[in-house]
């Protein structure tokens, strides 16, 4: 690490921690950035003569607080702002006896309260997820704008709708109840999922662009557990990205490929990952409160406990995605567990599984995907074809397509042969 490389990281884990409470104090999201940044400005110039506070995140809220008190003041005056830098006392760091006293006892409503701000219900999932990756993480306009593939323009307008939402909303900034925390705490977790989602599900070039979402993702939840240390479902959600993102380096190959499960070099399955999400899971069962996380993570679990493919334990994943489907009815939920039917009673119990899901998931690419490759197990090669075509006009990147060309041109070569 770098003489100054702490700095950054320390700004980095302070920031939520920072902003919920300049946010509580200021009751505006873009005044509790501007105040954060100007922080940090001086803490670029103080801590590395003076060293690092005791209490980071406190000595940003102190001086933040102070200096945007400072910049209102000066608004309502119409004065010029001076060009003393010890205007506030930032080289002397007289703020610090100030800011090591300062009562941390709302921190965890602060933060909770920020990332529920950030998945609002009155703002699309979309919006959500580019104000939490830019007010709670603190990525860029750029940044985000590139994860998503759109213009910086497009994204800083996007931004600045969900912040005037948020505005017109009303959000209440008093500390929430009980009944309200649990709420928030599902809400949150979602939107930490939705981030996963979003670099999960990027394949071909923008898998490299966007796998930075997996990682924040991962962040947030470990943050939140810091915050819920006893909350299973918590538990049950980091433990699923960690061992999802744990399969990262083997899920590609190196033309941008998809590479399926069975086919993984799970050499390449990163091994401190997979070892903390397997913690996690297995103390989140301890529980007793079983969850749709929980599930999920439990379901990643054998496939990670498995040292090949033909060792997986499909009987224990088919219960689990019953369970799966009794707690979270879903049409995709039930594809799922038809591929784990295929393997346990095979393809012909696994399509007749499927088959009444068409109406639902007729403009669905994995559906037909999974459909065609189970109608080619039981050698109607006519109807996986059809299938198989249905699925690459459906596929959403490049890479999707290919994978289905890939066994249409099998079927091809079995035709003339």
């Amino acid at each position: 690490m770098t003489d100054l490389a702490w700095i950054d990281t320390a700004l980095t884990a302070a920031r939520p921690q920072a902003i919920g409470a300049l946010l509580r104090y200021f009751r505006d999201l873009d005044t509790a950035e501007e105040a954060f940044q100007n922080a940090c400005l001086r803490a670029l110039k103080a801590w590395p003569q003076n060293g690092p506070p005791r209490d980071p995140a406190a000595w940003l809220i102190m001086v933040g607080r102070n200096v945007a008190i400072d910049d209102l003041r000066r608004g309502r005056k119409q004065q010029p702002l001076p060009d003393d830098d010890h205007a506030i006392s930032d080289l002397g760091d007289a703020e610090s006896e100030l800011a090591d006293r300062l009562d941390g006892s709302q921190y965890r409503d602060d933060i909770l309260r920020l990332l529920f701000i950030c998945c609002h219900p009155e703002l699309p999932p979309t919006q959500q997820v580019a104000l939490a990756l830019r007010v709670v993480s603190g990525l860029t306009v750029s940044q985000i704008a590139r994860a998503f593939l759109v213009s910086d323009a497009a994204m800083e307008q996007r931004i600045t709708r969900a912040k005037a939402k948020v505005a017109r909303a009303g959000v209440p900034f008093e500390t929430p109840g009980a009944v309200e925390r649990s709420e928030r705490l599902g809400a949150v977790a979602a939107m930490i999922y939705l981030v996963f989602n979003e670099g999960y599900s990027a394949a071909g070039e923008t898998a490299g662009v966007r796998a930075p979402l997996c990682e924040e993702a991962i962040r947030l939840a470990r943050l939140l557990l810091r915050l819920f240390p006893a909350e299973p479902e918590i538990m049950g959600l980091a433990a699923l990205m960690l061992l999802q993102h744990a399969r990262a380096a083997a899920r590609f190959d190196a033309a941008g490929e998809i590479v399926l499960l069975e086919d993984q070099d799970r050499a390449l399955w990163d091994p401190k990952l997979i070892a903390e999400g397997l913690a996690l899971i297995d103390k989140a069962m301890r529980h007793r409160r079983p969850g749709s996380y929980q599930i999920q993570a439990a379901i990643a679990a054998l496939h990670a406990r498995a040292p090949r493919f033909a060792d997986t334990d499909w009987a224990q994943i088919d219960l689990l995605y019953g369970s799966l489907e009794i707690l979270q009815p879903s049409p995709v939920v039930t594809l799922n567990r038809a591929v784990a039917v295929s393997n346990v009673r095979g393809p012909d119990a696994a399509l007749a599984m499927i088959t009444p899901l068409e109406d639902r998931l007729g403009n669905y690419f994995h559906y037909f995907g999974a459909k065609g490759a189970l109608l080619l197990q039981l050698g109607r090669a006519g109807e996986a074809r059809t299938a198989f075509d249905r699925a690459i006009a459906l596929a959403r990147t490049p890479a999707e397509a290919s994978h289905i060309r890939m066994h249409l041109d099998r079927l091809k070569e079995k035709a003339v042969s």
